[in-house]
């Protein structure tokens, strides 16, 4: 008779993640947790959900997340909206070949969470267009500052160049690339006020997602009642020199 296998999970939730500080404004501080059930031949975890613990009265809140399962989920502390009150950044990886990563900043004050961001929300809103033209260049496009950027792939080698380009630098074929949702979103201070930004990171893909041309940088700030944009970079991949003048 067949038998059905199913992943041995422990279904009791267990912490999973724990940090401290003040997330509800009291001046005393709270622990706040990630739980989740564990697999037990994997480091998969499943319904994760975030706890805080009030440090003046016990009392013990849960917030459920709508991506709630994936690796290594941990928790940053830190003031993003400039309060002088610590929010609480959730972090996820999804596990894929993309490497894809689930974001969440709340914040607590008073015990009650109030979500600042979600990567579902910022992926809809940063779209993007990546097409391949002639003499080895690739043209990215941002719709969210309607800025345009240009990558000079002519470094990448022959064998990959000579599939695309004919000798001439002419195209072969109109190739459109892509960009990869949120895959890095990172806390800096960049102005070193105690109050922390985001680095959002979001690959550049050409042909294929292995094909990597580069990544988006996008620093996000505070503004009245969201993050907003307020500088984007293009990051490159290098090669190596032909010569050790260095």
């Amino acid at each position: 008779m067949y038998k059905r296998h199913y992943r041995n999970i422990t279904t009791k939730p267990r912490v999973v993640f724990r940090a401290l500080g003040d997330v509800n404004g009291d001046k005393v501080p709270e622990v706040v947790f990630l739980t989740g059930v564990i697999t037990s031949d994997s480091p998969f975890v499943q319904q994760i959900t975030l706890v805080v613990k009030d440090g003046k009265t016990g009392m013990v809140f849960n917030v459920p997340l709508s991506e709630n399962a994936g690796y290594n989920p941990r928790l940053f502390l830190g003031d993003f909206n400039g309060d002088g009150i610590d929010d609480i950044l959730i972090s996820i990886d999804s596990g894929g070949s993309g490497g894809i990563m689930y974001h969440y900043i709340y914040s607590f004050i008073n015990n009650i969470p109030n979500l600042m961001f979600d990567f579902n929300e910022y992926n809809k809103q940063y779209n993007y267009g990546v097409n391949f033209k002639n003499n080895f260049k690739v043209e990215a496009l941002s719709s969210e500052n309607e800025e345009k950027y240009i990558i000079d792939i002519s470094l990448k080698g022959q064998d990959y160049l000579g599939e695309i380009y004919e000798g001439n630098g002419r195209l072969r074929e109109p190739i459109e690339g892509f960009v990869n949702p949120l895959s890095g979103l990172y806390p800096v201070d960049f102005d070193s006020n105690g109050v922390y930004e985001l680095l959002a990171y979001q690959k550049i893909a050409g042909r294929y997602n292995a094909d990597s041309l580069g990544y988006f940088l996008n620093s996000l700030r505070w503004s009245e009642d969201k993050f907003k944009l307020f500088n984007q970079n293009i990051a490159i991949w290098g090669a190596e020199t032909e010569d050790n003048r260095w």
